[in-house]
């Protein structure tokens, strides 16, 4: 429902007509649209969360490999699923302060991991030691989002503009080795 009509297009009532149960069953599971679509971020963190993990766990691969393989699937990741990362890192829930406590509990998580990467990355010689870890980080992590947002928004649709940014991000992070 989320992606053929948006956040805006989901109510519960919608929700439970669609999948054939009376207008009160999703009211046993969520109080309200914000803890359903909260529930769905919280998968999409999960998710994303199980993939990043994989790909840094992937011993086959040199550092800068692993870092590539990030920056490349972060931005898959918003691709593939673009309602599910606006939920996710939108303003419906983080802007409004809406977030539950589940929801925080798989998201942060993911800012966790994407810190200890860094650190990792630093500590290897991958990336500059000279930037805090968490500002790293953040700046790494702003700049993905960048990209994803301009692939999600449609200002680039051509595969070969977006790879050629994410092997720019590569390259502007990475240590010449």
């Amino acid at each position: 429902m989320i992606e053929g009509s948006g956040v805006e297009g989901l109510s519960l009532r919608k929700l439970a007509n669609r999948v054939g149960v009376s207008r009160t069953a999703p009211y046993h599971h969520f109080k309200d649209k914000n803890e359903l679509i909260c529930a769905i971020a919280e998968e999409g963190y999960l998710q994303y969360l199980a993939r990043a993990q994989a790909s840094f766990d992937d011993e086959t691969v040199s550092l800068r490999e692993k870092f590539r393989s990030y920056v490349y699937g972060y931005v898959k990741f918003a691709h593939d699923n673009p309602e599910l990362y606006e939920l996710m890192f939108g303003r419906a829930i983080w802007k409004q302060q809406n977030s539950t406590q589940g929801l925080r509990d798989a998201a942060y998580p993911c800012f966790q991991h994407q810190l200890e990467m860094t650190a990792f990355w630093q500590k290897n010689g991958l990336l500059n030691n000279d930037e805090s870890a968490l500002r790293l980080s953040q700046v790494i992590w702003g700049t993905l989002h960048g990209i994803a947002k301009l692939l999600i928004d449609g200002i680039y649709t051509h595969t070969s503009q977006v790879e050629e940014m994410c092997d720019c991000a590569v390259n502007l992070f990475t240590n010449s080795n």
